[in-house]
C-alpha cells in the first residue's frame, strides 16, 4: 500500500494552516533570523515501529522546499529508543515551525503500527490475519490504516463504499436476514462483496444458506468461534470481532477464523513518543534579524 501524495499533501496542508492561524509561528518568527540554517534529527524516544515518515517529510518541505529529509529508518521497520528516524537540514525557522505538524503524525501513525505489530506477533502460528476497522480519526483514516498495514496488519473496508457490511440494525430494518442479502445480492455489482454479522450459531445457519462472501462473528466465545467455523467449513472468510484484546487474540486465532478485527489498532492506540533534535549551532549570517 503507498501513500497518494495529493493525501499527504492535503492533509500537511491542512494541518499546518490549522497550527499556523492568522499569524503564523510568533515564537519562532521573534527569536530566529530568517537566513539561519540548522541540522536536526528525528529520533525515537521509545521502542516501536516507524509509520508516516512522508507526512513528517512533507510538513518540513512545504515550508522550506529545498531542505533535506534524509531517511534512516523507513515505515515498517521496527526501532529503539535513541534510533535516527531521518535527519532534517534546512532553514531553522522551517524546521521549528514544520515541528510539531511532523511529530503529530508520525507519533499518530507509528503508535498504531506499534500496537499492530504486537497484535500480529501475539497471532503468530494461525491462519488468522489482524485487521483494522472504520474506528478512525475523522479525515485520518487512509493514514491510520496506512499504518495498520506498516505493523503487518491488513485493512478491512476503507468506507462505506466498497464492501457491503450488514449489520444487526441492517436486518432489523430488511425485515430479516435473508430478506437483507437477497436485497443486498440484487444492488451489488458482481466486484462487491458482502459479509453478514451474527452472534449466534442459529443466525449463522440461515446466513449459510444464502450466499455471502464473509460472516462477522461478533462476541462469541472462542469455542463458539471454533463451532462457528466447523459450520462454515471453508464456504467463506470468517472474521472474529468483539472482546478482541492482547490478552485474548491468541485464544480468538486458535479457533480457526480467517479474520480479526480490532478496532482499539486505531481508536485506542498510544502515540509513540519522537522527538526533533538540532544537532548543530545554527549558521547565522550578519545583519538585522528579519
Amino acid at each position: 500500500m503507498m501513500l497518494s501524495h495529493n493525501l499527504v499533501l492535503t492533509a500537511v496542508r491542512a494541518a499546518l494552516a490549522e497550527d499556523l492561524g492568522l499569524s503564523g509561528d510568533i515564537t519562532t518568527n521573534a527569536t530566529v533570523r530568517a537566513d539561519v540554517r540548522a541540522d536536526a534529527l528525528l529520533v525515537a524516544r521509545t521502542p516501536g515501529v516507524v509509520a508516516g515518515i512522508a507526512l513528517a517529510e512533507a510538513a518540513f518541505r512545504e515550508l522550506d522546499p529545498d531542505c533535506s529529509f534524509e531517511v534512516d529508518i523507513d515505515d515498517g521497520a521496527s526501532i529503539v529508543a535513541d534510533d535516527t528516524v531521518a535527519r532534517i537540514s534546512g532553514n531553522a525557522r522551517a524546521i521549528l515551525t514544520a515541528e510539531r505538524v511532523a511529530l503529530n503524525f508520525m507519533g499518530r501513525m507509528c503508535g498504531i503500527a506499534t500496537l499492530t505489530r504486537r497484535y500480529v506477533e501475539a497471532t503468530a502460528g494461525t491462519k488468522a490475519k489482524i485487521v483494522d476497522t472504520r474506528k478512525t480519526t475523522p479525515g485520518l483514516r487512509v493514514f491510520e490504516k496506512y499504518a495498520v498495514r506498516c505493523g503487518g496488519g491488513h485493512n478491512h473496508r476503507f468506507g462505506l463504499f466498497d464492501a457491503i457490511l450488514i449489520k444487526d440494525n441492517h436486518i432489523v430494518a430488511a425485515g430479516g436476514v435473508a430478506e437483507a442479502i437477497k436485497a443486498a445480492r440484487d444492488a451489488a455489482g458482481h466486484m462487491t462483496k458482502i459479509e453478514v454479522e451474527v452472534d449466534t450459531l442459529e443466525q449463522l445457519d440461515v446466513v449459510m444458506r444464502e450466499k455471502v462472501d464473509c460472516v462477522l462473528l461478533d462476541n462469541m466465545t472462542p469455542q463458539g468461534l471454533r463451532a462457528a467455523v466447523a459450520t462454515v467449513a471453508g464456504r467463506c472468510l470468517t472474521e472474529a470481532s468483539g472482546g478482541v484484546n492482547l490478552d485474548t487474540v491468541k485464544e480468538i486465532a486458535a479457533s480457526g477464523v480467517d479474520l480479526i478485527s480490532v478496532g482499539a489498532l486505531t481508536h485506542s492506540a498510544p502515540v509513540l513518543d519522537l522527538g526533533l533534535d538540532f544537532i548543530s549551532a545554527p549558521q547565522k549570517s550578519s545583519g538585522r534579524p528579519a
